[in-house]
């Protein structure tokens, strides 16, 4: 299962630097941190 957790934040940093280059900033950052934060929880 946590596997798939830190896949699932991968893919949403992954699509969070997609939105930045297509200049859509706030959802790419939003993207990126809710990716990240889902990261971090898969570890702790």
């Amino acid at each position: 299962m946590a596997i798939l957790l830190w896949i699932l934040a991968a893919i949403l940093v992954v699509a969070g630097v997609v939105a930045i280059v297509r200049r859509q900033l706030l959802w790419g950052i939003v993207l990126i941190i809710v990716g990240l934060l889902g990261g971090v929880s898969v570890f702790t």
